[in-house]
């Protein structure tokens, strides 16, 4: 689910209307909480339970940070946004911080007046059919109907492989997830596109899933990570030193469960990173002991991938790239010192 960039006037506007951002962490914490931009519903990423307590892959990001902050993981107010409004609810202050699968791209990160600061999860997309259409590839869909969320570079990416595979297709857009659901559940369309992890995600809301598939194609790249307002860079390095931290624990092995017996630890750069000496908490503008809060509350990444969105969770979503480097995959901490 990637937002649509406005023309380079509307950009332009955008960055001259922008908000004064940078004591962010003082407005936060004058307000005793962080506002979190999520999307609507997205289940393994950012959905209310049942309870109404957003839970996910993206909320526990937040989660993390304002652990770090408070001491609290708690300390979160969660904001639904949907693909065309997300970046307007970042640039006026409505929200802190988006934690909501949104692409790290050019555009966005050259034109918009935002930051990305970091790749928390690496994704492409891809089409989910129902069994019943008798495909096994992408290159099988000419002729095809694709649902899809509105407002989102998802109908770039569409008309970018349908031309390079040669194919016709009818696109159909929606603004809202659910929607998008409902029509392709219905039978609006044969097609349904976003990320691959979203695909695994929205399965689970059909009402039988085991009468859809996934295809194999992966044809974009989808390096999905927190985004927050440019100018504040205090704010971005707390967000961006975040996302590090849960998976430097996971490097070396610290998990919520163990990470007291770390404070003992003879590393130098698990001591500067759990607080035990240095300064790099004063650094962010945060207590000393910010990262061990972090994984106190919340685990290490690796943790919080299995339980919202890996083989403990319904999505069941294999590490695959999204595994440390040690370990074939992406995921590399920045060094702690």
């Amino acid at each position: 689910m990637r937002f649509k960039f406005p023309t380079l006037a509307g950009a332009a506007l955008l960055v001259m209307t922008a908000p004064a951002s940078a004591a962010t962490l003082d407005v936060v914490k004058d307000r005793k909480e962080v506002i979190c931009g999520v999307t609507t519903g997205l289940p393994g990423f950012s959905a209310p339970d049942d309870k109404g307590a957003w839970q996910g892959f993206d909320a526990e990001y937040c989660r993390a940070v304002a652990a770090a902050i408070f001491d609290n993981p708690d300390a979160v107010r969660f904001q639904p946004t949907t693909p065309k409004d997300r970046f307007t609810a970042l640039q006026s202050g409505e929200v802190d911080i988006l934690s909501r699968v949104t692409t790290w791209t050019f555009s966005r990160d050259a034109s918009l007046g935002f930051d990305f600061i970091g790749v928390a999860y690496y994704d492409g997309q891809g089409f989910m059919v129902r069994k019943d259409l008798g495909v096994a590839s992408g290159k099988e869909l000419d002729g095809a109907s694709v649902c899809t969320q509105s407002g989102s570079t998802t109908e770039q990416n569409l008309a970018d492989y349908f031309r390079a595979t040669n194919q016709k297709y009818e696109i159909v857009t929606f603004e809202g997830n659910s929607d998008v659901v409902k029509a392709f559940e219905g039978g609006r369309c044969e097609v349904l596109s976003t990320d691959r992890s979203g695909l695994a995600a929205q399965r689970l809301l059909l009402a039988n899933p085991d009468d859809f598939i996934v295809l194999p194609d992966t044809f974009s790249k989808e390096p999905l990570g927190p985004v927050v307002r440019q100018g504040d860079s205090q704010w971005a390095d707390i967000g961006r030193w975040t996302l590090s931290a849960l998976v430097a624990a996971e490097e070396f092995g610290i998990t919520k469960a163990n990470v007291d017996e770390f404070l003992k630890s003879e590393n130098p750069e698990i001591r500067r990173m759990l607080g035990v000496e240095g300064d790099l908490g004063e650094q962010l503008g945060l207590s000393k002991d910010w990262a061990y809060r972090i994984i106190k509350h919340s685990g290490n990444y690796g943790e919080i991938y299995e339980r919202t969105i890996g083989m403990g969770s319904p999505l069941k979503l294999e590490r695959g790239i999204n595994d440390l480097w040690t370990k074939g995959g992406l995921q590399y901490a920045l060094p702690f010192r």
